[in-house]
């Protein structure tokens, strides 16, 4: 117990002098000797000794840790300040005292710093994802668009966080012109597809999958290479428009060539109006979907292949059409040509091939033209010679009307005769003023062109030379007849007609003398045409085109002219005037 008792006052004591002093009572207690007690001592103040060098040094390292500690945290804070840039940031404000104090200080500091640091390195690391992700883009590498950006994280300045987000700021520019241009040229390529008649989809997405329209606008590739194929693929299908669009035009003016050669009625000619309406539009004005497409020239090239293969078998029927034409034209102007050699010519050159369907009804659709100018020319003479033969007509009439005894006698219509004879004596009177206008317009005529006027082949000065003759002998003949009337007797007035009988009367042919009779008219056609011949009764008949019908027509009286071309021929007089009645 007493034991027992001594080691719980040990351990209730804490202080060494009490100790020491349990330790001398049990010494004295056991009778340890001197020797053995300082022995003892000695050992406890070496223990007590090496126990004090061993907390010195704990306590030595542990203060060399926190200086370390403190040294690292101020080149921590250091190091964050200058990373981040903040120049003017206050610090700790102790900078003295212990060692854990100055600790306690600084730490609250690096936690605000290392969280500004954080922050920074998210804000930076954004900001370059997004320049490596617009820059895959551009490249076309997807893969570095999905790598995560490297952030310097010596350098978190708001400085550098500026440049960065000013490059970003660039690229996302460029990167919208980019986007600008792809849609422009998405947009040309799908209106270029629908006039050529092309699957836009299948076109598009051959340059870049995302090219769709099934992707957003934001997710279309931007990259050189996409920018580039589309140009090409805009080029050549420009330069595909273009070919076709000349093709067609080819093909549209062979079709309108063939339409005029042959006459196609309108109603076949707007079947193909999408064909032709493009005939003399530029590349920039085609913009109707498919305008250019393969199967509408495949169309025109067939429709053009039938009626080459029709033009053959209906260019005869065509050119003797024409032919038709231009000798009603010169049949309307008197003129005389060869019908039979003409359309003889024409099937031989047809039937040779030496000369081109449109060459040939071009060329006759010249020969037309100068026919309607030759007779536009001719016009003014015409008329004219149309009045002085209805006045000649008038005048023969008038012979007749006053040669009957019986014209006075109140029978049905003698006052409408009677009214005639009044018209008939004026429009008589003006017959020589008439054919010496005629005269002067005729030798204006043939001086300008230096070709002689003929009316149905005959010179028309010939035909007015003799008909001013036999007119001037007609009003001799009247003269002579009033003065033998006046100064002979009866058995000599009956002497004198038997001897003038066989002279031509007034208003009867002569059997002697060359009058105006039938002649075949070297025509256009072959047909008959008039020429200046007047029925006996002042008449005069038409055939069924308008011209004077001249084959069973009787002869004219004796005050008109009829000769053939050689008689006519030798009457012609281009300088002696032509006598005019009296």
């Amino acid at each position: 117990m007493a034991v027992t008792d001594t080691e719980n006052a040990l351990l209730g004591e804490t202080t060494c002098g009490s100790l020491l002093q349990k330790l001398q009572e049990i010494w004295d207690e056991v009778g340890e000797t001197d020797e053995e007690r300082d022995k003892m001592l000695l050992q406890i103040e070496k223990e007590c000794l090496d126990v004090y060098k061993r907390k010195v040094e704990l306590a030595a390292k542990s203060r060399a840790e926190l200086l370390q500690a403190l040294s690292d945290a101020k080149v921590e804070l250091s190091s964050l300040l200058s990373a981040l840039g903040e120049k003017s940031f206050v610090g700790p404000t102790k900078t003295s005292g212990t060692i854990k104090e100055q600790l306690a200080a600084i730490a609250p500091v690096l936690e605000q710093l290392w969280k500004q640091k954080e922050e920074r390195v998210k804000e930076f690391s954004e900001v370059q994802s997004q320049i490596q992700k617009i820059c895959g883009e551009i490249a076309g590498n997807l893969s570095l668009s999905e790598q995560a950006a490297a952030v310097d994280e010596a350098d978190l300045t708001l400085k550098k966080l500026d440049e960065y987000q000013a490059q970003l700021q660039e690229l996302q520019k460029e990167k919208s012109d980019r986007l600008h241009k792809v849609l422009e040229f998405v947009s040309t390529v799908h209106d270029l597809c629908a006039v050529l008649g092309m699957d836009f989809f299948s076109t598009v997405t051959e340059v870049h999958p995302s090219l769709n329209d099934s992707t957003g606008v934001q997710s279309k590739s931007i990259s050189n290479d996409t920018l580039s194929r589309l140009a090409k693929t805009v080029l050549s299908l420009k330069e595909d428009k273009k070919q076709r669009l000349h093709k067609l035009q080819e093909f549209a003016t062979q079709l309108i060539d063939l339409w005029n050669l042959m006459d196609t009625p309108d109603e076949e000619r707007k079947l193909f109006d999408h064909v032709t309406c493009n005939i003399s539009a530029s590349v920039d004005e085609v913009t109707v979907p498919g305008a250019l497409a393969l199967d509408l020239i495949e169309q025109a090239e067939v429709e053009v292949e039938r009626l080459d293969q029709l033009k053959a078998s209906r260019m005869k029927e065509i050119a003797f059409k024409k032919q038709a034409d231009l000798e009603e034209i010169y049949a309307r102007a008197h003129i005389e040509i060869d019908p039979v050699a003409a359309r003889e010519k024409i099937l031989a050159l047809i039937d040779s091939g030496n000369v081109e369907p449109a060459e040939l009804l071009a060329d006759m659709d010249g020969q037309i033209a100068k026919a309607k100018d030759e007779a536009l020319s001719r016009k003014d003479i015409l008329d004219k010679v149309e009045k002085w033969m209805s006045a000649c007509e008038e005048e023969s009439w008038l012979e007749d009307y006053n040669r009957d005894e019986n014209r006075y006698n109140a029978s049905r219509g003698a006052h409408l005769n009677l009214k005639r004879a009044e018209k008939a004596r004026i429009l008589v009177n003006k017959i020589p003023a008439l054919v010496d206008s005629l005269v002067a317009k005729t030798r204006a005529w043939e001086e300008d062109r230096g070709i002689s006027f003929t009316y149905d082949g005959v010179p028309l000065l010939a035909m007015l030379d003799e008909y001013a003759m036999l007119r001037q002998e007609r009003e001799d003949e009247k003269r002579r007849m009033r003065d033998q009337k006046k100064y002979q007797h009866e058995p000599q007035s009956t002497e004198q007609e038997a001897v003038f009988g066989s002279r031509p009367s007034p208003a009867r042919p002569a059997s002697t003398k060359k009058v105006v009779g039938p002649r075949a008219n070297g025509g256009a056609n072959g047909t008959p045409s008039r020429r200046l011949s007047l029925n006996a009764n002042g008449s005069r008949s038409m055939s069924k085109d308008g011209r004077r019908d001249s084959i069973n027509r009787p002869a004219a009286p004796a005050n008109h002219v009829a000769m053939s071309k050689e008689d006519a021929a030798s009457h012609v007089s281009g300088t002696d005037p032509i006598p005019a009645s009296p």
